[in-house]
C-alpha cells in the first residue's frame, strides 16, 4: 500500500490504493468534527494524534503521524494503524487532528472501547477503518487455501456494499483468526458503532491479490426523505 516500503510490489496493489484514497477523500468530504482511525492489533489501546508509527520493522526508514507530528508522540502505532495515517496524510495531510485505536479481540470489554464508545457519544465522528480479508483465498496465500475463506469474504464485502453495521459487529472473531482476517476486530468495533443508522455505501474494490482479500469502501449517512 505505501510505495516507499512495498518497492516493485506496490504496482501491484495500485488498484487499491486508489480506491482507499478515494473513499478517503469522500468521507472527509462529509466533514465530522473528529477523524477516528480503527485498526487491528494484538492490544486494545486509544493512541493521540501525536502517536506515529514506523515502517522500520519492514527495512525502511519511515515514520507517520497519526495526525500531528511534533515533539512528545509515541512511536506506539500498530502495522495497520501506520498504514492507515499514510494513506490520510495523503488526503488529508500530517495535520488532521486524528486519533486511533488499537483494536484486538475482545475489544469490546476493554478501556479503550469504553474511550471510543464515549467520543462517539459526543461528537460527530469520521471514521477510518484499516483491515485484511482472509489470507487464505490460495494455495499461494500466507496462509494456504482455506475454502471457507470465499464465503466468509463474500459476507463481508456484501456487509460493506450494503451499509450494514449489524452484520460487521457480528463476524465471527473465531473463524476470522482461523482464516487469517486481521480486520475483523477493527470491522466488528466500528459495525457497532455504525448498525442501526442507515447509509448510502459504496464498494469501490473488492479482489485478493497475493491470495489477501482486500476492499475498500465508503459509507455517508443517509439523509432524511424528501
Amino acid at each position: 500500500m505505501v510505495p516507499k516500503v512495498g518497492g516493485a510490489a506496490a504496482a501491484d496493489l495500485a488498484d487499491l490504493r486508489t480506491a482507499s484514497l478515494d473513499a478517503i477523500h469522500c468521507v472527509l468530504a462529509e466533514g465530522g468534527d473528529q477523524v477516528v482511525l480503527i485498526g487491528a492489533a494484538d492490544e486494545s489501546q486509544a493512541h493521540s494524534p501525536l502517536s506515529w508509527g514506523s515502517f522500520a520493522g519492514l527495512g525502511v526508514d519511515l515514520q507517520v503521524a497519526l495526525g500531528s507530528p511534533g515533539c512528545g508522540g509515541r512511536g506506539e502505532l500498530p502495522l495497520s494503524l501506520t498504514v492507515g495515517a499514510w494513506l490520510l496524510g495523503e488526503v488529508a495531510g500530517p495535520r488532521s487532528g486524528a486519533v486511533g485505536f488499537s483494536v484486538a479481540p475482545g475489544f469490546s470489554s476493554s478501556p479503550a472501547a469504553l474511550e471510543l464508545l464515549r467520543l462517539a457519544e459526543s461528537v460527530d465522528l469520521t471514521l477510518l477503518v484499516i483491515g485484511d480479508g482472509s489470507a487464505r483465498r490460495a494455495t499461494t496465500s500466507p496462509g494456504y487455501l482455506e475454502p471457507r475463506s470465499i464465503d466468509f469474504d463474500r459476507g463481508v464485502e456484501t456487509a460493506l456494499r450494503d451499509g450494514d453495521g449489524g452484520a460487521l459487529a457480528e463476524l465471527d472473531e473465531q473463524l476470522g483468526a482461523a482464516l487469517l482476517a486481521a480486520g475483523v476486530p477493527a470491522w466488528r468495533a466500528a459495525g457497532g458503532l455504525l448498525e442501526g443508522a442507515e447509509h448510502d455505501a459504496r464498494l469501490l474494490y473488492s479482489d485478493d491479490p497475493f491470495g489477501v482479500q482486500y476492499f475498500a469502501a465508503y459509507w455517508t449517512p443517509r439523509g432524511p426523505s424528501a
